[in-house]
């Protein structure tokens, strides 16, 4: 089930408080291959080890918050950096 647009008109970056929009499959696809090659890191420094299912990309689009399980993680430790 995605992400309610009621849900995602409240949810707010926890360190900015920008506005945050759905991840493109195409950039969740890219995190996830990093994933499987254990090159992907979060804010925390911490190797991302779990695939994600979407992810909320902040306003400015330097990080992504990721989804699973329908789960938003708004943590700004689990963070992952967008490179662009």
């Amino acid at each position: 089930m995605p992400i309610s647009q009621e849900l995602l008109e409240i949810l707010v970056c926890p360190e900015t408080k920008q506005p945050l929009t759905v991840a493109a499959e195409t950039l969740v696809g890219q995190l996830n291959e990093r994933i499987a090659q254990g090159t992907l890191t979060n804010r925390a420094g911490a190797t991302v080890a779990e695939a994600i299912d979407s992810g909320l990309v902040r306003e400015d689009g330097r990080y992504l918050y990721p989804v699973r399980d329908d789960i938003p993680i708004m943590l700004i430790d689990e963070a992952i950096a967008i490179e662009t």
